[in-house]
């Protein structure tokens, strides 16, 4: 992925529908149109240590 392309969220995370929209006031928020909050999702980065299992 390169500049402003982003995979789109599937669900809302706070009620779970599918009904999300681009929230036009602000870059990167999504708006659920079920439970009517508006949500930004942000990746922080990698683990710098492998994870064991």
């Amino acid at each position: 992925m390169s500049g402003d392309t982003r995979a789109a969220p599937m669900y809302c995370p706070y009620c779970g529908d599918e009904d999300l929209r681009p929230h036009a006031e602000s870059h990167g928020a999504w708006e659920c149109h079920s439970c009517a909050r508006v949500f930004t999702v942000k990746f922080t980065g990698l683990l710098t240590s492998a994870v064991s299992r």
